[in-house]
């Protein structure tokens, strides 16, 4: 059985290992394949893994012998499931890898918001300390946390876990979400609709999909329903966000802080209005990416073959 992975870079750089991969049969792993090596590397395999390189109608049609494919990540969007689904394809994805990486990263964001940690250091290696008359000094607002209010936008299983850091630090959570499990309301957490949210919140994180219901759920009309000074994290979807609008709400001081680990087009734009913006944050893509994280995305997505070939295929459309 002829094994081919697409664009294994991003998952695997090198500190991780294919073996178990390997033991399934003739595996070839490519780092990186652009658009026009799409067929020729796909070749007469049976299985094809992909990240972000995209499998389209055109190539189901012109490489026959694919009978599963596996996406090295959660979302769907890179391949034309339906054109699949037509050929009797199954397309398995990994569901729940990074929970606690991405709620982890999450606060990362928030505490670099609150505590300039960063930029305090580089003053200090910087002989601002040492030259300082006073015994300490600040260059920006320090924030704590306790007592404020976090509202997540969306409230599964990374919304859940985002917000179990949010109550340990002292917060309190307001969720928002279609699907409402009320045993998780507590004295520090209820579910409220969205309006309520944004006006009650002091901090805003996202965790929803990116469905048409949720595209651009962060404009100038919903940003003019928030505190002013609130702040913002967004690591879930770009689109989730109208980059133009938050750009304009962090430059009038509406919007105290973004910080964002994905924007609209990946990689970013040079002329994206979020670079240019005051107080924003932009780390490329990488909550996900803990070596923890990758290693079980990586055990998941041999887990997903191996049920497919003992005929009971998981985690497919």
């Amino acid at each position: 059985m002829k094994i081919v992975v697409l664009d294994g870079y991003t998952l695997n750089p090198g500190d991780l290992t294919w073996e178990r991969l390997e033991k399934l049969g003739d595996l070839t792993v490519y780092d990186r394949t652009p658009a026009d090596k799409i067929l020729e590397r796909i070749g007469d395999a049976e299985i094809v893994y992909t990240n972000k390189t995209p499998l389209t109608r055109e190539t189901f049609e012109k490489a026959p012998n694919i009978k599963w494919v596996g996406l090295l990540a959660t979302g769907y969007n890179v391949v034309d499931v339906d054109a699949a689904k037509e050929k009797g394809i199954p397309v398995a994805n990994i569901p729940t890898y990074g929970t606690a990486a991405v709620a982890q990263f999450a606060f990362a964001l928030l505490l670099e918001m609150c505590h300039h940690v960063w930029a305090h250091n580089e003053a200090v290696k910087k002989g601002e300390w040492t030259n300082c008359p006073d015994f300490c000094f600040w260059n920006y607002p320090l924030i704590e946390l306790a007592g404020k209010t976090m509202g997540i936008i969306g409230f599964g299983r990374i919304g859940q876990a985002t917000a179990k850091i949010a109550q340990a630090v002292g917060m309190k959570v307001l969720a928002y979400d279609e699907y409402q499990n009320k045993a998780l309301e507590s004295d520090t957490l209820k579910y409220v609709e969205l309006d309520e949210l944004l006006a009650k919140s002091d901090v805003i994180s996202l965790h929803c999909p990116l469905f048409e219901s949720t595209k651009g759920i962060i404009n100038k009309n919903t940003i003019a329903k928030m505190k002013d000074g609130a702040m913002i994290i967004n690591t879930s979807r770009g689109p989730l966000i109208v980059e133009e609008d938050l750009a304009e709400a962090l430059n009038s001081g509406k919007i105290a802080g973004a910080a964002v680990d994905v924007v609209s087009t990946e990689p970013i734009k040079m002329d994206n209005p979020l670079l240019k913006a005051k107080n924003c944050i932009i780390t490329p893509h990488i909550a996900w990416a803990p070596k923890e994280s990758r290693e079980r995305l990586m055990n998941i997505a041999v887990d997903n073959l191996e049920a497919f070939l003992a005929g009971n295929p998981v985690n497919s459309e």
